[in-house]
């Protein structure tokens, strides 16, 4: 079968007449009269890019989808109903005595094609159904009389919803005028982009009438072309900035971009390695209260995790953002910036707290989620922290800071590293907000330090009180953890590094190594002994580096070597 092909055709029905005619792993049912110079496709609306225009489907059960379509941004979706199999149809203008041949592109179960009125035998065809798109197609002649048919499609009883694209009846023209030629589509709209990484982006848009391909953009240059209203662009720079627009083309031609463009910074390469099995954090201090001064890269390597202390609040509620003091002698945030891909590079986490005893960031509402997911992911993606640490002391809202932290990790990816340093009475039940949040998060909670002082006595596990600054305490009230649903590696001891870093509550080192292997090997145990051990013990963490360094790094030369030795 030869095809005369003319650039007045419509695009849309050429590409399927070509596929036809080479066969292209097509099954074609009937045999198709030759086509003559004349020929064009009679149908009308036969993409579905204007709806249901042209088109009358039964029981209401027929309607345009944008989703999946073959070309174009729209397909025909109809959803058999009870006793209706959703039967769409159009009354096509015929010459009489002429041979047409009837195609679409189908995918679902069961779909038929088929034209009656033809004046002669009436034709149909199905698919019995498959995976992505295929195509039907037959062929008839018309009578001596015949300047109509119905050409029509449908599903059967009880089967899902098919769908159809890309409606062809060839052959001589009728004088219903056929497909319109196409026209340049408007410019898409609703670009946005994804979650990037280190050298990807994925983008979306809003699919534009009578488009049958978008052309991306990166910084002004096409770098990618689409036939659907998705693409992601790859091989791009770390920690570098982008401007992306798409653009809506047919074979009438190329819209003009979208605009405004789309600005997306990709993430910084992941060089840090997950948190280790046993794991000591720390919080560095961003602001000068006496204790040692120090930069990033001299902070002991004893530290695992390294808490930035803090993250600052907005005049928006759930907004972050951060200020860098002048009072720790870097020269610029490059500098500081720097001295955090060092840390990383050499195996360490570096997460921005956010909170403490001063500070707080109120999260209550939706929007005050997704402005804390917002601008913590930008914090992470311009400073090059892998994580949070969540040490809120003035109240939560678990509902909401479990939808943001949500939220953040969906941006983040599943290597971010999430803390949390609640205080002693925080965590005595189940029933708290901390201990709600906690377990909301479980699945992407790396640890929780809770603050074993400036409490006095509390309840352990065994209901019974026990003394702050003992290793009891330490055990008995990590117990309540281990009994309360989380797992022993989402377990953290925090204490003072020294007498000065708290009101009270300051233990010796030997008295935390002490808890330690009371839990993990069931040695060293005061009166207080856990009913079982818990060898996946995270480790420890203190307040803070800067007084640990203040006291010689007395506390992490050996709780440091210590959790390292931990089974």
């Amino acid at each position: 079968m030869v095809f005369d092909v003319f650039d007045r055709r419509p695009r849309r029905w050429l590409g399927g007449a070509l596929a036809l005619a080479v066969g292209a792993g097509l099954t074609v049912l009937g045999t198709a009269a030759p086509a003559q110079a004349a020929d064009i496709n009679n149908a009308k609306n036969s993409g579905f890019e204007t709806g249901l225009a042209n088109w009358t489907c039964t029981g209401g059960n027929g309607a345009t989808t944008s989703t999946p379509v073959r070309t174009g941004a729209a397909a025909l979706k109809g959803t058999p109903a009870g006793s209706d199999i959703a039967r769409c149809s159009q009354t096509v203008a015929v010459k009489p005595n002429s041979s047409y041949t009837l195609s679409a592109h189908v995918q679902g179960s069961f779909v038929y094609l088929g034209a009656s009125g033809t004046g002669t035998t009436d034709v149909s065809t199905w698919s019995p159904g498959g995976t992505g798109w295929s195509q039907l197609s037959t062929s008839f002649r018309t009578g001596a009389s015949t300047t109509s048919v119905t050409v029509y499609t449908h599903g059967w009883y009880g089967q899902s919803a098919y769908y159809v694209d890309d409606v062809s009846v060839f052959g001589p023209d009728g004088g219903g005028g056929g497909e319109e030629p196409p026209v340049v589509p408007p410019v898409p709209t609703g670009l946005a982009a994804g979650t990037p990484t280190a050298t990807t982006v994925p983008l979306n848009w809003t699919a534009s009438a009578g488009a049958t391909q978008y052309h991306v953009y990166r910084n002004g240059t096409k770098v990618q072309t689409a036939t659907t209203t998705s693409a992601t662009v790859t091989g791009l720079t770390p920690d570098t900035s982008y401007q992306f627009t798409v653009s809506a083309a047919n074979a009438a031609g190329e819209s003009a971009a979208s605009a405004p463009p789309v600005t997306v910074r990709t993430r910084i390469e992941d060089t840090n390695p997950t948190v280790p099995r046993h794991a000591v954090t720390g919080y560095w201090q961003n602001f000068n209260n006496g204790a040692t001064v120090q930069k990033l890269r001299d902070v002991s390597p004893n530290y695992d995790i390294i808490a930035v202390a803090f993250a600052d609040a907005t005049t928006t509620p759930g907004e972050l953002t951060f200020n860098l003091s002048p009072a720790l002698g870097y020269a610029n945030v490059a500098e500081f910036k720097s001295d955090i891909a060092a840390k990383r590079a050499a195996g360490k986490s570096v997460i921005i707290s956010v909170g403490g005893e001063i500070g707080n960031v109120t999260i209550n509402s939706d929007a005050s989620a997704t402005a804390f997911a917002n601008s913590a992911y930008a914090l992470m993606q311009e400073y090059g922290f892998n994580g949070v640490d969540v040490d809120l002391e003035h109240g939560i809202n678990s509902t909401y800071l479990t939808k943001a932290l949500r939220q953040l990790s969906a941006k983040a990816g599943p290597r971010m590293v999430l803390t949390m340093a609640p205080q002693t009475l925080d965590m005595q039940s189940t029933g708290t907000e901390y201990f709600k949040l906690a377990l909301a998060v479980k699945d992407i909670l790396t640890v929780v330090n809770t603050q074993y002082y400036n409490s006095g006595a509390m309840l352990g596990c065994d209901g019974k009180v026990y003394s702050q600054g003992t290793v009891d305490f330490l055990t008995a009230l990590s117990c309540i953890q281990l009994q309360g649903g989380l797992d022993p590696s989402q377990i953290g001891i925090g204490v003072p590094a020294s007498p000065r870093g708290a009101g009270g509550g300051y233990v010796s080192p030997s008295t935390v190594t002490a808890a330690l292997d009371c839990l993990a090997r069931g040695t060293n145990c005061g009166t207080f002994r856990p009913a079982q051990t818990y060898p996946g013990i995270r480790g420890a963490m203190t307040w803070s580096i800067n007084w640990d360094a203040h006291a010689g790094n007395a506390w992490s030369n050996v709780v440091g070597p210590h959790v390292r030795g931990l089974p």
